[in-house]
């Protein structure tokens, strides 16, 4: 949804996905097609993010045949949804690398560019889980985008002064027209998960049945795609750190509202209130026509 929407406003996307001439040959053949129906520059790129010498390839793949990058959108994720305790420390381990640590590996290749240029746009695709209504059963993945929130907030005051900004997209619950619940992970420790069971029984099954219940049925993901679209087309300094997109509306808005004017508070306290904005200076975010990885 995301590469469509930025795609279809007139900009360049390399849209990563694993496995494009083995698993998903047929998602790459289905965007390729979406391309040339509507006249798109958007093309597939082999990109899996738990693999630094795959990220390092995609992004000099990205810089060939682009000779630039301007943006880059964070949106891998893997949910899991299970009793906390029943999840091993290896799947703990792998939750956090693809929904936090996989940041890192493409923001140490693509980061040194846009500092170069001194402009640019990292966008992190998080999740209201980290602030608002935690219901039980997906506290790994809670965990993870909380990490990966941390992550980006700090990152915003150490890119602003390469002019460099930071988007916070943060969605809240879809529980259809994605593909999130369908394909959670389970827990590994079957003995632990039928002891949970005893007590919470079907707790794993209501989870995403409440939350849809609260959803309105309007609720569109794609909502998602259209704000990360304008965020990019925006002029550079104007965006706000964080933009929310939550019909159910499990109360992080007002809770990271309340969070943001305390650390903007406190930069200021310590002089470091020109962290909370990036620098403009003379040049201009993203030629109409800019590349995202």
């Amino acid at each position: 949804m995301i590469v469509r929407e930025v795609a279809a406003a007139g900009h360049t996307v390399f849209a990563g996905m694993r496995a494009t001439t083995g698993r998903n040959a047929a998602a790459v053949a289905e965007l390729e097609a979406h391309a040339h129906e509507h006249d798109l520059r958007l093309h597939a790129l082999e990109l899996d993010v738990s693999d630094q010498d795959s990220v390092d390839s995609a992004v000099e793949r990205v810089l060939r045949e682009a000779g630039r990058v301007d943006v880059v959108v964070h949106n891998a994720g893997h949910m899991v949804l299970g009793p906390t305790e029943a999840f091993t420390p290896e799947q703990l381990h792998e939750v956090f690398d693809v929904n936090a640590v996989s940041t890192q590996r493409l923001n140490r290749a693509v980061l040194p560019h846009l500092r170069a240029q001194r402009d640019g746009l990292v966008v992190w695709i998080g999740s209201t889980s980290t602030r608002g209504g935690t219901p039980p059963y997906l506290a790994p993945y809670f965990a993870a985008k909380a990490a990966e929130d941390s992550l980006a907030v700090s990152y915003a005051a150490e890119l602003a002064r390469f002019g460099v900004d930071t988007v916070i997209v943060v969605p809240g619950s879809f529980t259809t027209g994605t593909n999130h619940f369908a394909n959670a992970g389970s827990a590994h420790d079957d003995d632990v998960a039928a002891a949970y069971e005893a007590e919470y029984a079907g707790l794993v099954d209501q989870v995403g049945a409440r939350l849809g219940e609260i959803s309105p049925p309007d609720a569109d993901p794609s909502e998602v795609a259209r704000q990360v679209a304008a965020v990019v087309g925006a002029a550079k300094g104007t965006c706000p750190l964080r933009v929310h997109v939550d019909p159910a509306d499990d109360g992080a808005e007002r809770v990271n509202a309340l969070g943001d004017q305390v650390r903007a508070d406190f930069y200021h306290r310590i002089g470091l209130g020109d962290l909370l904005q990036v620098r403009v200076g003379d040049a201009p975010r993203r030629a109409e026509g800019g590349e995202l990885p």
